[in-house]
């Protein structure tokens, strides 16, 4: 793989111009993208014009730049992403009519958890979570959730790491996560009150998909009132074990022995699965004329 002069690969620049981009900047101009991404701006603007050229950036008449629709594109494909959130929709959307307050489902990203999901309600209670938006896994009840099944490799990297603190409730040190997480692996699931903001609890239960792995969390996030979070747990327990069932249906090796097919990313009827099942691999309908 091309390296630059500093050692760093192309493929590393071109992701931090990518992630120069997020729910608050959308719109970047190159100098911005140059300064969020500490490039050299006639390095940005070479970068940005292969990316824009392969559809990862678009430029808009204003001279700013977006992500390019081709990114989502290919995010559709995963099973990791976007099949899980269409496969767990359903099952969201319950728990949401009976809490009506805040639902999501996030997975693993690093040291942060990525929320790929989330339904709310105009007056919900504070709450930080953005659909592509990531809180660090120490101050999340779905971030603990998922870090409490990691690997262990990951679990002291993030008890090396830096506590950033929303509140004064929000996990400190090393020691106080060590706690937590034995308490989340022998009880199931995991609270945070007020770890992100004084007036919100967090109540968080794994998902767990083909295979017995943890495939993601999904949570709650209610008024911090001191009531019993059991409730929540046990709707949430309900809700993640219809989605664990959904995963495995997905995954059957029932078409051709093939468990990752497109039977894990479609949902529809089942002559329109059949019929896609039977094209030819990268076909799909011709243009109308």
């Amino acid at each position: 793989m091309a390296r630059g002069s500093a050692g760093e690969s192309v493929l590393h620049r071109h992701l931090r111009i990518l992630e120069a981009f997020d729910a608050w900047h959308p719109f970047l101009t190159l100098s911005e993208v140059a300064d969020a991404a500490s490039l050299p701006r006639s390095s940005t603007h070479r970068l940005i014009g292969e990316l824009e050229r392969e559809g990862l950036l678009e430029r808009l008449p204003d001279r700013t730049y977006r992500l390019g629709v081709r990114l989502w594109e290919f995010a559709s494909r995963t099973p990791g992403a976007v099949g899980l959130r269409e496969i767990a929709r359903p099952w969201l959307e319950a728990v949401h009519l009976r809490v009506r307050q805040h639902t999501q489902l996030g997975v693993l990203r690093g040291h942060d958890v990525l929320f790929i999901e989330r339904m709310s309600t105009p007056d919900a209670v504070v709450n930080a979570t953005l659909i592509g938006g990531r809180i660090p896994l120490h101050a999340s009840s779905s971030g603990l959730v998922l870090l409490a099944h990691a690997d262990p490799a990951l679990v002291a990297e993030v008890e090396a790491g830096e506590f950033e603190a929303y509140t004064e409730r929000t996990i400190r040190n090393a020691a106080q996560l060590r706690a937590v997480l034995e308490g989340v692996r022998a009880d199931g699931y995991a609270v945070g009150e007020g770890y992100i903001h004084p007036e919100s609890r967090g109540i968080a239960v794994p998902v767990v998909g083909p295979g017995g792995a943890v495939y993601a969390a999904m949570g709650v996030v209610l008024p911090n009132d001191g009531s019993s979070p059991l409730p929540y747990v046990e709707l949430l327990r309900r809700a993640a074990a219809g989605v664990a069932r959904d995963l495995a249906a997905a995954y059957r090796p029932d078409v051709d022995e093939h468990i990752h097919g497109i039977r894990s990313l479609v949902t529809g009827s089942r002559r329109s699965l059949e019929y896609l099942e039977s094209l030819p691999s990268g076909a799909g309908p011709a243009p109308a004329p």
